[in-house]
């Protein structure tokens, strides 16, 4: 019913046009529609493109390879390359598989339905299969271990536990690594990282793990995801939205086998990668420079210190897009405006945190479309506040009738980018349009502030928060972070002000005078 009413609108908004909305007053209007689209959306028709080759016809030819390969007979002495193998391993030619599952304050029933997932998917595993449940709480320890014996899986599949304090996921994901290592793993051996509110599908071992063997330059994959969510259906529609934006990304640098996240819900790592001791420092202690704040520990962003660690390395990753895990979703807030404020804080955050050392690792390390893709991170945040700027600027300076003509060009083309989406998705949200411009507008003016404030950091479900810092010197951090981001955005307005005539820009001769009296 919303997208029958949002058509006739848009219908009724281009049959009722006013005469003068190509006025010549208007020109510098339809200039930054025209200088934007061709970028903006020319860019987003490569991504488009990139996916859907990658998806229909590149990674299909993967699958095939990796369908066709054989299980390998199984070494000589192979069971005595991992500790606690016993006879139950005989026969089997599957990798030996570490899932690791932190949990930290989540709901009993989500750790019951994400347990059971995984515990499921490693008793189908043809090969050895340990759980690392790394909890902090002995309750959660008790209740784990009562789901895993009330399955009565089979003796391939083992259950340890990994006590940590509270100090944050990255410090339990390192106690896990290093429990890996001490268990002397095979040499073939793959490392799930798996957060605490994802549940694995069936099948996700059996057509995630061949590829490791097919693609020997491949140090670590990550899949689809779906989000399952009980709140109302803006916010609903939201993630979904996300997630089919994410699919089509993810697709289109999966072809360039340099993803720009390692998705922390779950993601493979070859086991010599998972255990080596500089990876597992740098995602307990992983920290950034900035040139006004100095050192900032990374206490967010997990998946992106990993991802940066094979970046450095070398490494390939790949994208699976016919394999979907289930994320079990808990907004931050029941208001749409709070929640997706945190989230988008959070994650924008840990993109702009990473992204500038990733750039300074130059196109020959990256790859030339995913270097250009991290530098266009940093340009798409501006962006899309230009257009609505200079829709209000010349609505000043010559009437509504640009407000008209910028309704009719948002309607048209949010409409047209959720309808792409349906090369990702079966289906797509009625409200998909206006999200779209949500995300876009107000998500630009999120990744702004957090361009300066990189420092503030929070874990939106477990309420942990970066410590500020303490006296003069943290608050005139906050001072300057404030100022630099208040100038950064009064210079964006005063150039898209005198831009559309607004405001006279000043002669070269008045600024020299200027500076003349100054100085």
């Amino acid at each position: 019913m919303f997208l029958i009413l949002y058509l006739m609108a848009l219908t009724a908004l281009v049959l009722h046009a006013p005469q003068d909305l190509l006025d010549p007053a208007n020109q510098p209007f339809f200039v930054v529609i025209g200088v934007i689209g061709i970028w903006r959306y020319g860019w987003g028709a490569v991504h488009f493109l990139r996916a859907q080759y990658y998806k229909r016809i590149a990674f299909p030819g993967l699958r095939r390879r990796a369908l066709a390969l054989r299980p390998a007979p199984a070494e000589e002495g192979a069971e005595a390359t991992s500790a606690g193998a016993n006879s139950a391993d005989a026969g089997r030619t599957g990798p030996e598989v570490f899932i690791i599952v932190t949990s930290f304050r989540i709901r009993a029933e989500t750790t019951a339905t994400v347990y059971r997932g995984a515990i499921a998917e490693a008793c189908r595993h043809d090969g050895p299969a340990v759980i690392v449940a790394s909890v902090i709480e002995m309750a959660d320890q008790r209740f784990i271990k009562q789901l895993f014996y009330s399955m009565a899986p089979p003796a391939h599949v083992r259950l340890i536990f990994v006590r940590t304090p509270a100090m944050g996921k990255r410090h339990s994901l390192a106690v896990a690594l290093r429990a890996v290592a001490r268990s002397r793993p095979a040499n073939d051996a793959v490392v799930a990282l798996v957060d605490g509110d994802t549940v694995l599908m069936p099948g996700t071992f059996e057509r995630c793990l061949p590829f490791f063997r097919l693609l020997p330059e491949i140090g670590a994959l990550t899949t689809d995801e779906e989000p399952i969510i009980q709140s109302g259906a803006l916010l609903r529609q939201w993630y979904m939205l996300r997630f089919a934006q994410r699919q089509l990304l993810m697709c289109s640098m999966g072809l360039s086998r340099k993803l720009l996240t390692l998705t922390g819900r779950m993601s493979f790592f070859r086991v010599r990668i998972a255990i080596d001791p500089t990876f597992i420092a740098t995602l307990r202690d992983d920290s950034i420079e900035h040139w006004r704040l100095g050192r900032i520990p990374l206490l967010t962003g997990d998946d992106k210190s990993t991802w940066f660690w094979l970046l450095q390395r070398n490494w390939d990753m790949l994208y699976v897009p016919d394999v979907r895990i289930l994320t079990l979703e808990d907004p931050p807030d029941g208001r749409f405006l709070v929640a997706t404020t945190r989230l988008m804080r959070r994650w924008f955050g840990n993109m702009l945190r990473a992204s500038g050392r990733a750039i300074a690792l130059g196109p020959r390390r990256v790859g030339l479309f995913p270097w250009w893709c991290l530098i266009d991170q940093r340009i798409s945040m501006w962006t899309p506040l230009l257009l609505p700027l200079s829709a209000l600027a010349l609505t000043l300076a010559t009437g509504p009738v640009v407000l008209y003509a910028y309704g009719i060009w948002v309607m048209t083309t949010r409409l047209l980018q959720s309808l792409l989406l349906l090369g990702m998705r079966d289906r797509i949200g009625t409200l998909f349009p206006l999200l779209i411009l949500y995300s876009q507008v107000y998500g630009a003016m999120v990744k702004t502030w957090v361009l300066f404030h990189p420092h503030r950091q929070s874990w939106t479900r477990q309420g942990i928060v970066a410590p500020a810092p303490a006296g003069i010197s943290g608050q005139l951090q906050g001072a300057l972070s404030h100022y630099t981001h208040a100038l950064a955005m009064l210079a964006l307005i005063l150039a898209v002000a005198v831009f559309t005539g607004l405001l006279e820009a000043p002669s070269p001769r008045t600024v020299a005078l200027a500076f003349a009296r100054l100085f």
